[in-house]
């Protein structure tokens, strides 16, 4: 299904990706997380903030939302599929540019816009407060972060399956 912006609470396999995620980061400091308006941003982000005491601001900041998905939203992949056909779920799905951008959402470059804005507020804030911070954010937002951080190609984050339990780490 299309969730994007929709508010999809963590289902039982999303809690328990979350407390892999926890345990994965037990052992790191960080002072500040950083958390989307969404709950299952949210809820991923409680079980991580169990481990740290010394966490002490969450901000929330939606340019690390998940994509929006316009009218495709709230739609299984199979619908859109039947309805509009392979090769326009697959321009719809992971296209990349403007004409890629389904009917009042966004396409990949959108999102790395805002994610690229964060991106640059982030490491001014880090650099000012000398802090470590933790984001809990969402699969498409990760995955256009991932390739500002790690100068990635078009190409490369089109194909990129994001786990919904891995940690990426970077340094600023």
């Amino acid at each position: 299904m299309f969730t994007g912006e929709i508010d999809a609470k963590l289902t039982v396999e999303g809690r328990k990706h979350a407390e892999k995620i926890a345990k994965k980061l037990k052992d790191k400091k960080f002072q500040v997380a950083i958390q989307t308006r969404l709950s299952r941003s949210k809820d991923t982000l409680k079980p991580v903030l169990k481990y740290h005491p010394e966490c002490k601001f969450i901000l929330e900041d939606n340019r690390m939302i998940e994509r929006s998905y316009g009218n495709l939203s709230g739609k299984s992949h199979k619908t859109i599929i039947k309805k509009y056909g392979q090769a326009q779920y697959d321009r719809w799905h992971r296209g990349y540019g403007i004409r890629d951008r389904p009917p009042l959402g966004e396409c990949f470059s959108d999102v790395e816009k805002r994610v690229n804005d964060f991106i640059k507020d982030l490491k001014r804030f880090i650099r000012k407060n000398k802090v470590n911070v933790a984001i809990s954010a969402h699969g498409n937002s990760i995955r256009l972060f991932r390739k500002i951080m790690e100068n990635a190609s078009k190409e490369d984050v089109v194909k990129w399956f994001i786990p919904y339990d891995k940690v990426f780490k970077y340094r600023i």
